[in-house]
């Protein structure tokens, strides 16, 4: 067993990626023991009651009394709010980390609220889950998952190791990033993308009000390029306005292709505008299917199996009795009753191959993607 990195971890915010993380705290034993502290009753109670926390705490300063590391896990928009709190009651040396999605102008402010009686490093897992609050907490939450901290020129070095070790023990790929760089990163592929989401859910909403059955219209790939619009609208608000400046930036990016598509179909340029689709196509290919982010590409089968109970569980004792571990697997299609379709994915091309192997001695259609 490894021995615990420090003695008290407090965890304030208990929702999905506090939850999370108290669970994999606890689960890799990285800490003798682990204080959750939340403003929301039910949420203290649940996360006592699922082993996300050692105990809970009904106030801030108990929270952090005696802790050498405080991650706070909130909402951006209450982020300073808290730490102004936070500073007269945490522990001299000690290690403040945030989880927020906006970097640059909150490490600047977190730094000057903590310093010099704390050291801060600004964190942010990209990991997060479709279910919201403590019930959506997963001690494999960062298993795989990029963890990236964002150390700044006044950024203690002992202090940030001690965070690239702790949550290496988790599971997560730690990537140091400047703050600045983290936010146009993120701005272009997480804050851009929910609000075009946002954005293509009221155009819908505008043309059923005339077409009444346009709502009714959007399964499948509407349904999925919009799933994102279903997050909490203040959350997104915090975030939107905390990393205007990039944000901006990254919206005059997509302004300008979004005028050159449109004018494209103005033009009735066919050529141009199927080699625009077809660099799209090209380029969203090479992203790697794995969904947490900034990983290698994986090496992928699609299977065709029957819709009956326990096939999934046959597929992963197949392969695990040779030896061979799936690292992602997904539910791509399903007909009820007769059968569908699941992709896996490997972390090598010699572990794909002996997957494809094994499954066609099992008379499992089988191709690689």
């Amino acid at each position: 067993m490894e021995p615990a990195f420090v003695d008290r971890i407090a965890v304030i915010g208990l929702g999905v990626i506090g939850g999370s993380l108290g669970l994999a705290l606890k689960a890799r034993k990285s800490a003798r023991e682990v204080v959750g502290y939340d403003c929301s009753p039910c949420a203290r109670q649940e996360a006592e009651e699922i082993g996300a926390v050692d105990r809970v705490a009904v106030d801030l300063a108990g929270a952090v009394e005696g802790a050498e590391v405080v991650i706070l896990a909130i909402p951006v928009g209450k982020m300073v709010e808290v730490a102004e709190e936070l500073k007269r009651y945490v522990k001299p040396g000690a290690i403040v980390t945030d989880t927020g999605s906006v970097k640059g102008s909150l490490v600047d402010a977190m730094e000057a609220i903590f310093h010099p009686r704390a050291f801060f490093v600004g964190g942010h897992p990209m990991a997060g889950s479709e279910k919201s609050g403590i019930k959506g907490a997963d001690p494999y939450l960062l298993e795989n998952a990029v963890y990236v901290l964002t150390p700044t020129p006044r950024t203690d070095r002992k202090a940030l190791e001690l965070l690239e070790t702790l949550f290496r023990a988790l599971g997560a790929r730690v990537l140091r990033l400047d703050p600045w760089e983290h936010d146009l990163m993120v701005g272009t592929i997480s804050h851009l993308p929910h609000l075009l989401a946002a954005s293509l859910v009221r155009t819908a909403a505008a043309v059923s009000r005339e077409h009444p059955h346009t709502l009714m219209l959007a399964a499948g790939g509407f349904r999925d390029t919009t799933r994102i619009a279903s997050g909490d609208p203040a959350l997104w608000r915090d975030i939107f306005l905390a990393n205007r400046e990039a944000l901006l930036q990254v919206l005059a990016l997509w302004e300008r292709e979004i005028k050159a598509l449109r004018g494209f179909i103005v033009r009735g340029d066919k050529e141009k505008l199927q080699e625009a689709l077809e660099e799209a196509r090209s380029i969203r290919d090479r992203i790697p299917a794995r969904k947490k982010g900034l990983l290698p590409a994986l090496h992928e089968l699609v299977v065709v199996v029957p819709d009956r109970p326990g096939i999934i569980g046959l597929l992963g004792t197949a392969l695990g009795s040779r030896g061979i571990n799936i690292i992602d697997i997904e539910i791509l299609r399903v007909r009820e009753g007769e059968g569908g379709s699941i992709r896996l994915g490997f972390t090598t091309p010699e572990a794909a191959s002996q997957a494809e192997a094994v499954l066609k001695e099992m008379g499992i259609p089988v191709r690689t993607i």
